[in-house]
């Protein structure tokens, strides 16, 4: 069973991008490359606790076993050293990308309070989009009461295409709720 969201890639979002900037290849279309999401805990020096609750939660939520990222050297005034663990991520591609990016956009940010859609303005000039989320609640997988301490994640998109104009238009046509201006 292929993905619902990459169906509706196919089926609807590629013609209209096509038609929209002229594309003469059906290959100069662009589409999501690859999604990232990262969760930082610079608390996680002090409780080491905390980080096995992050990749336990991370896993529920994108259905894939997170990487646990370390520090890269020594920082005395962080109390950091160089080899700690200090955040956990997860980079999702093919199928599994296109049911979390579904999940991200139907069922999590709706439930985000007073949502009146994502910023336009979190392009990086490069055709990839990146939005932060303050707490892991919003996803439907986490269960409230084993929750110790909200953590905030951030979630890169990363598309194939040139310009911030065209992954706009791919990520509206995709179905991403953009704040109306």
């Amino acid at each position: 069973m292929a993905a619902r969201l990459r169906e509706h890639y196919l089926k609807k979002a590629v013609p209209t991008l096509k038609k929209e900037f002229g594309y003469k290849n059906i290959m100069a279309v662009p589409k999501i490359e690859k999604i990232s999401v990262n969760i930082g805990l610079g608390e996680a020096t002090q409780n080491s606790k905390l980080m096995d609750g992050a990749v336990a939660e991370l896993g529920a939520i994108t259905g894939q076993k997170p990487v646990v990222t370390k520090a890269r050297k020594s920082i005395a005034a962080f109390k950091l050293r160089e080899g700690m663990a200090i955040g956990t991520m997860v980079t999702l591609r093919g199928d599994h990308m296109y049911e979390f990016l579904d999940r991200l956009m139907n069922v999590a940010l709706p439930r985000v309070r007073d949502f009146r859609g994502v910023s336009t303005k979190s392009f990086d000039g490069r055709g990839n989009y990146t939005l932060g989320i303050r707490d892991q609640l919003i996803f439907p997988e986490i269960d409230y009461s084993k929750v110790e301490k909200t953590k905030g994640m951030n979630i890169s998109i990363t598309t194939t295409a040139r310009t911030d104009a065209e992954a706009l238009a791919l990520l509206r046509s995709m179905g991403m709720p953009f704040r109306q201006s």
